[in-house]
């Protein structure tokens, strides 16, 4: 298991989630298809650490979760055109949530990444 490594003190990575009603006549087919469309256009974004696609049981409701090494990365990203795109692509406006992440446990890496210094266990 590779050890702790943590982030400069006081500091956190930053997720931000984006939420969609998703058309009723979208099949969970088309949400799949769109999400391969569009997954590589986030590859090399500066900042962004990783990106989920998903939906819900029902596929009534989308949501792209993105984490990010910071706030500003994260604002920097987000403009007016992306809104725009991501609108009309879905049909409808999404719905922002933002999140402080101080700490983020990699299962399959066997390591923990945290904003403090280590702590005993």
């Amino acid at each position: 298991m590779s050890p702790e490594r943590p982030l400069p003190r006081g500091t956190a990575l930053y997720c931000v989630t984006w939420t969609y009603v998703a058309p009723p006549d979208l099949t969970e087919t088309a949400i799949r298809n769109q999400f391969d469309n569009v997954a590589a256009n986030y590859l090399g974004v500066p900042g962004l650490i990783r990106k989920y696609f998903g939906f819900s049981d029902d596929a009534r409701t989308v949501i792209g979760i993105y984490l990010w090494e910071t706030k500003d990365a994260a604002d920097a990203f987000y403009s007016d055109e992306w809104l725009t795109g991501v609108t009309a692509r879905w049909g409808a406006a999404p719905v922002k949530q933002e999140w402080i992440v101080p700490v983020v446990a990699e299962s399959v890496e066997g390591r923990v990444v945290a904003a403090g210094a280590p702590t005993a266990g």
